[in-house]
């Protein structure tokens, strides 16, 4: 009894000792991976995605340059706004980088410290600059409210015993890099990718929208972005990658209008 007892009690102290307080919400959540070790890995994950994808240029392609002047204004709104929560120094860390891929998936993520990729396929369902801003914001809050930390946590605790990072990365780096790119939806071919909780969604939803309205662009068109996802997960026998990690239905765009009508209050 006690053999089977110890690993449970070994992963809730774990657990238990592996809660920090997020500096954007101010609550407590599981992080059982620092984040700037996260960050630190992001960074050479990231430097390797765009090293095998056909990455567009803001200097020759229009599509690109839409990509990073919306990221640009996004994460101006974001400084802004920890500037006046007297949180500037959370986001010291954060290395911006925005890119378009040329990639028919319809898809986008944001990697921890700031790391960008929206793929071209996403854009005939965004249709214009308010929609992406909506799409960027979202995934931006994903990485601010480190949801992927908690995603990756739960893994590595459940599938490497809560061996730390870089324990994990000497003994099973292909598995521990696996449940990295799992945890924030980092292409198709990886595998089952890891969902959202409806909770998560709501929250990088919510802020995701101040970012946009704070940033000048129509948040209201979150309503027909989200109609137009439907729309294509419908009319495919397959669904769009980006519903895989952010599920999307009627009670989703009915939270948005109430996000929607108290910016408008504030």
């Amino acid at each position: 009894m006690l053999k089977v007892l110890r690993p449970l009690l070994f992963c809730a102290v774990t657990l238990f000792s592996a809660c920090s307080q997020n500096t954007l919400t101010g609550k407590q959540q599981l992080a059982f991976i620092p984040e700037a070790e996260l960050q630190s890995l992001s960074i050479s994950q990231y430097d390797a995605f765009l090293t095998s994808h056909k990455v567009l240029s803001p200097q020759s392609n229009k599509n690109a340059a839409m990509v990073k002047s919306v990221g640009e204004n996004i994460t101006r709104a974001v400084r802004k706004y920890y500037d006046s929560m007297g949180n500037a120094k959370a986001l010291l860390n954060y290395q911006w980088e925005y890119n378009l891929v040329e990639d028919p998936s319809v898809n986008a993520w944001c990697l921890p410290g700031g790391k960008i990729v929206v793929y071209t396929g996403i854009l005939p369902v965004t249709l214009n600059e308010n929609a992406l801003a909506v799409v960027m914001g979202h995934e931006v809050s994903h990485a601010l409210l480190q949801h992927g930390n908690q995603r990756m946590s739960s893994s590595m605790v459940r599938e490497l015993g809560g061996l730390t990072l870089s324990l994990a990365l000497t003994n099973k780096p292909s598995q521990t890099r696996d449940i990295f790119l799992n945890a924030y939806g980092i292409g198709s071919e990886i595998g089952v990718m890891l969902p959202f909780s409806r909770k998560q969604e709501l929250e990088a939803d919510r802020f995701g929208l101040l970012w946009a309205a704070m940033a000048g662009y129509d948040p209201y068109e979150a309503i027909n972005f989200w109609n137009r996802m439907s729309e294509t997960k419908n009319a495919t026998d397959q669904p769009p990658v980006f519903l895989s990690t952010h599920p999307s239905d009627q009670a989703r765009i009915e939270a948005i209008k109430k996000y929607l009508a108290d910016l408008k209050k504030n």
